[in-house]
């Protein structure tokens, strides 16, 4: 008995049908991965914040060391414009961070949402795709029955001839 031609077709189609699963777990993957990249970009951006905000604080109190050396002894007391520069950074440093802060655990708790629901969706998708490579084999086991009953027949009918 010759293999039945439809089979190299069913074996491409359940080929195709694994390739979709791998790549929508893929998919899925890629994509937690990237909301775990912009969480950690946010995290950085923390620390980069801090450190600028100290590089400038730094080179305006280097500028007014500049002015009050140039100025004559006791001519202007920039002790009070130096203190106004702190608050003012500290300030606006503190409310950056506590925003990012915020934006941080935000985009922690999307991406342990999003988890979940990758999970589930993925645990659909496999579920579906068994189901679908159950009843495709059936499928298959079906037309090969057929196949092999219409051979025989076949077979039959030309002996008898």
């Amino acid at each position: 008995m010759t293999q039945n031609p439809l089979t190299h077709l069913f074996d491409a189609q359940r080929t195709a049908v694994k390739q979709s699963q791998t790549l929508t777990h893929d998919a899925v993957e890629a994509q937690k991965q990237s909301i775990e990249a912009f969480a950690t970009v946010v995290d950085t951006s923390s620390s980069a914040l801090e450190r600028n905000a100290d590089v400038t604080s730094g080179a305006i109190h280097a500028w007014l060391d500049a002015v009050e050396a140039s100025l004559p002894e006791d001519a202007a007391d920039v002790d009070e414009l130096r203190a106004l520069v702190d608050e003012g950074f500290e300030n606006a440093t503190e409310a950056q961070t506590e925003t990012l802060e915020t934006f941080q655990d935000a985009i922690e708790d999307s991406a342990e949402a999003y988890d979940e629901f990758a999970d589930s969706y993925t645990d659909a998708v496999d579920s579906s795709f068994d189901a679908f490579l159950d009843a495709h084999e059936q499928a298959e086991a079906n037309v090969t029955a057929v196949a092999e009953n219409v051979e025989d027949a076949a077979e039959k009918f030309d002996a008898g001839a």
